[in-house]
């Protein structure tokens, strides 16, 4: 705010870039991009910060994930198969909603 900027409408136009950008990436990669992008975030609230422990656990969550999102996917509604991106979505946007009312709260 001391050099001129205007924090509050700035802060609008970062978070508008940042769900252009995630919606994109989510629309190009399908369902693979939006679990990598909600797993790690889900982690670190279980096992913390450490880089050390969340990377290998990405990889083993984010995978299992998507075998139980799909598993769900094609159960819920037999013989009719459910897209697994409306599973992951629904694990995903409350995830990304509570972390961006927390960081708001902070």
């Amino acid at each position: 705010a001391a050099l001129g900027v205007a924090v509050r409408r700035m802060e609008w136009t970062v978070y508008v870039a940042a769900a252009l950008i995630t919606a994109t990436a989510v629309t190009v990669a399908g369902s693979v991009g939006f679990v990598g992008l909600i797993v790690p975030h889900m982690l670190r609230l279980v096992v913390g910060y450490d880089q050390r422990i969340i990377l290998p656990a990405s990889a083993l969550a984010g995978g299992t994930l998507l075998v139980l999102a799909d598993t769900l996917a094609r159960t819920i509604i037999a013989p009719e198969q459910l897209p697994v991106g409306v599973i992951t979505a629904m694990l995903g946007v409350p995830v990304f909603l509570w972390l961006l009312h927390r960081s708001q709260s902070t």
